[in-house]
């Protein structure tokens, strides 16, 4: 099987929502399965060690996830149209892959969720890009052929799946964020598929 790595952060549920369709789509294709993983928060004070293993949701992702994977999509929320601390922090720890070319000419792909429709969505997608192409990973946005990106008025865009949360107990996305959150799940584990061992 061909493993797609889909590494969120998600603080109220929005993006682990997007993160279980974008990794529905994934499983659709055959010979492709997702693993689901996610980064621990941060914090500016000294506090006790967090559990290797966190109480609930995915396991935390390691720099070995990134080695074995064939395909990653990186969620996070918008902070300031910027993407979360806890996964630019991870990122920034991934210089040893970036100089052993662990991730180069794979395909990689992004979502995020705001609390506000023109809060940074299309920024913060754009934000996660920008380590991806520096660890020279193919990028797989989402082309017009989906119609739920013409029809969804709440998030979606061709840069990367996205949802819409105006109430932090909004997470549930929308039918459109649904089919598009699904749509780019299925190009990143075609793109693997037909890319595998194109850069060895």
């Amino acid at each position: 099987m061909t493993d797609i790595l889909v590494l969120y952060y998600s603080r109220h549920g929005s993006v682990a929502n997007l993160a279980a369709q974008v990794s529905r789509g994934i499983n659709s294709v055959a010979g492709a399965t997702a693993r689901l993983r996610t980064v621990p928060p941060v914090t500016a004070e000294n506090a006790a060690r967090l559990p290797d293993v966190p109480t609930e949701g995915p396991p935390y992702v390691t720099n070995a996830d990134l080695a074995s994977c064939a395909g990653l999509v990186l969620g996070s929320p918008t902070r300031f149209g910027n993407m979360a601390a806890p996964l630019k922090y991870f990122l920034d720890g991934t210089g040893s892959e970036w100089l052993s070319g662990a991730l180069r000419g794979k395909p990689a792909g992004v979502f995020t969720a705001t609390s506000s429709l023109h809060g940074g969505q299309e920024s913060t997608l754009l934000s996660m890009a920008l380590p991806l192409l520096h660890h020279g990973m193919v990028l797989v946005g989402i082309p017009y052929a989906e119609q739920a990106l013409v029809t969804t008025r709440t998030g979606g865009s061709p840069y990367g799946a996205s949802h819409f949360a105006p109430n932090s107990g909004d997470n549930v996305p929308s039918a459109d964020e649904v089919r598009i959150a699904q749509h780019l799940g299925r190009r990143i584990a075609e793109a693997a598929l037909r890319l595998a061992g194109w850069e060895q």
